[in-house]
C-alpha cells in the first residue's frame, strides 16, 4: 500500500470514528438541554450544535452568535446559560464587566462569552454599551478586532485587540440592530402548566456534563482538521449574514451524518425565519407592505396606495407618528431606495394622470430587500420550517423521480427527530405510555435523568 493510499485510509477511519462521535454528542447535548430548559426541538439541536462549534471554533471563519431572549423574565435565559457554562470550551460566564476588561479577556483567554442581563448591559452605562457593541460588531469573524486606548499621561497610545470568538447574549427585548443581524435567534417561553423540566443543581448534573466536555474537547482534536475544508449545504431561504453564521454549525451536522444535515438546515431557516423585517428596518416593513396592496395593479396614484398602507390592521401607517402617514412622509422613507413619485397615467386626457407610482419602480428593491414570501413579516417565531420540511415528524419516502433536467432529488427517506418534542409527548394522556427503555424525553436512558431512573426502576 502507498503511503498516499495508507494516509487516505486512516483519514477514513478518522472521519467515521469522528462521525459517529459526533451524532452521539449531539443527541446526548441536546437531551441535556431540554431536560433543564422549555426549547422547541429546532432549538435544542442548534444550540447542541453550536456547543461542538465552540470547541472546533479553529475551523471557522465567522461565529454566529447565539440570541436568547423572551418577552418576560423566568422564561429560562440564565438556566439555558448556566447548563451551557458546563458544555462549552473555555466558558466566561458574566452578567457585568467593564469596557477595559472585556476585549483584553477576550484577546487573552479566547473564551466562549456567555453574557446575561444584556438589556441592562445595552441600558446602563453609555461606555460600557458601546464597548460591548464594538465587540460583538467585530468578534463574529475570524480576525475582528476592537482598538483600546492603552497606557498613561504621556506614555498613551492604541492597542489592537482580537475579539472573535463565540459569544450567547441572553436578555429581555431585543438586541441592538447590528447584534441581532449576527445572532441566531432562540426566542425562549416561559414555561407552560403542562411542561415539565428537571430542577437544575449544579453539583448534580457537573458530573455527567464533565464527562461530557471531555468527549467534546476529544472530538475537537479530530474534528478541526475534518471540517477545514467543509462546504456544507446552504438554505437557499436565509440570507448572506445568515449563511455566514450558520455554516460552520451545518459543517458539524454534515460530519455527524445520518439525519442530521437535513434536520440541521430545516431547523436554521425555521430559527432564522422568526426574525421579523421589522427588526431589521422600517423601510423594509414599508416595501413589503407596498408589494402586498399593490396585488394585480400595475400602478397606483399616491392617495390610494397611502389608502391602502393605512388599512392594513397590523402595520404602523395608520398611527405612524401619532397620525396617519402623508405623502412627505412616504416619500421620505422611499427616498432611501431611489424610489420617487411620478406623473403617472390612469385615463385618457389631461385629467387621467395623477402623481403615483408604477409597479415596475419596486420590482428591483423588492427583489433585493423582501422576502419571497409577503407573510413572512408578520411571522413570530412559527414552529413550521419555511423550507416545507417539517423537522419533527417523520416524512415518507419521496418517491418522484428526479428531473434530468432541473437535477432535483428526492428527499432523503427519513426525518426522525432526535430529541423528541416534550410539549407534545407531556400534553398526552397520563396513561400514555412512554418509549420503552428511557423517559417521556429520551427513547433510551440517559443517566442522570430522575426520569429514567424512576423508569428503568
Amino acid at each position: 500500500m502507498s503511503q498516499q493510499s495508507a494516509r487516505d485510509e486512516a483519514r477514513l477511519v478518522a472521519h467515521a470514528a469522528a462521525a459517529e462521535s459526533c451524532a452521539a454528542l449531539l443527541g446526548e447535548v441536546s437531551a441535556l438541554l431540554r431536560r433543564f430548559v422549555v426549547m422547541t426541538p429546532a432549538q435544542a439541536r442548534v444550540v447542541a450544535l453550536w456547543v461542538i462549534h465552540t470547541h472546533v471554533i479553529a475551523a471557522a471563519e465567522a461565529t454566529p452568535y447565539l440570541a436568547i431572549t423572551s418577552a418576560e423574565k423566568r422564561s429560562g435565559k440564565t438556566r439555558l446559560l448556566e447548563v451551557l457554562d458546563l458544555l462549552v470550551a473555555r466558558p466566561w460566564f458574566t452578567g457585568r464587566t467593564t469596557a477595559a476588561v472585556l476585549p483584553r479577556k477576550i484577546d487573552a483567554d479566547a473564551p466562549t462569552l456567555l453574557l446575561d442581563e444584556s438589556d441592562a448591559a445595552f441600558g446602563g452605562d453609555k461606555e460600557y454599551a458601546e464597548a460591548l457593541r464594538g465587540v460583538l460588531n467585530s468578534g463574529h469573524r475570524r480576525g475582528g478586532k476592537t482598538t483600546v486606548c492603552v497606557g498613561q499621561g504621556a506614555n498613551i497610545t492604541f492597542k489592537d485587540f482580537s475579539v472573535f470568538g463565540a459569544k450567547a447574549i441572553a436578555g429581555i427585548g431585543k438586541l441592538p440592530d447590528t447584534v441581532a443581524d449576527r445572532a441566531i435567534p432562540i426566542r425562549l417561553e416561559r414555561r407552560a402548566p403542562g411542561e415539565r423540566v428537571d430542577r437544575f443543581r449544579r453539583r448534580e448534573v457537573e458530573p455527567q456534563a464533565q464527562q461530557l466536555r471531555q468527549r467534546l474537547h476529544a472530538l475537537a482534536e479530530v474534528a478541526e482538521t475534518l471540517l477545514d475544508d467543509a462546504h456544507p449545504a446552504l438554505p437557499d431561504e436565509l440570507d448572506d449574514r445568515a449563511w455566514d453564521g450558520i455554516e460552520p454549525l451545518l459543517a458539524i451536522a454534515e460530519l455527524a451524518g445520518g439525519d442530521w444535515p437535513v434536520a440541521a438546515r430545516a431547523a436554521s431557516v425555521e430559527l432564522y425565519g422568526g426574525r421579523q423585517i421589522e427588526d431589521e428596518s422600517t423601510g423594509v416593513q414599508l416595501l413589503a407592505d407596498i408589494r402586498e396592496v399593490f396585488g394585480a395593479d400595475d400602478r397606483l396614484s399616491t392617495r390610494d396606495l397611502l389608502d391602502r398602507l393605512n388599512d392594513l390592521d397590523e402595520s404602523p401607517w395608520c398611527e405612524w407618528f401619532g397620525k396617519a402617514l402623508t405623502s412627505r412622509g412616504l416619500a421620505k422613507l422611499l427616498d432611501r431606495y431611489g424610489i420617487k413619485s411620478r406623473k403617472v397615467r390612469f385615463e385618457e386626457g389631461a385629467r387621467g394622470t395623477r402623481q403615483g407610482f408604477k409597479r415596475e419602480q419596486f420590482e428591483d428593491v423588492w427583489n433585493r430587500y423582501v422576502p419571497s414570501n409577503p407573510a413572512a413579516k408578520r411571522n413570530n417565531g412559527t414552529t413550521r420550517s419555511q423550507s416545507g420540511i417539517e423537522p419533527d415528524f417523520e416524512t415518507e419516502q419521496d418517491t418522484s423521480v428526479p428531473d434530468s433536467e432541473s437535477g432535483a432529488k428526492p428527499l432523503p427517506e427519513r426525518v426522525v427527530p432526535l430529541v423528541p418534542d416534550r410539549g407534545a409527548e407531556l400534553a398526552e394522556s397520563a396513561a400514555s405510555e412512554p418509549p420503552r427503555g428511557g423517559c417521556a424525553s429520551h427513547p433510551e436512558p440517559v443517566a442522570g435523568c430522575r426520569y429514567c431512573q424512576e423508569r428503568a426502576a
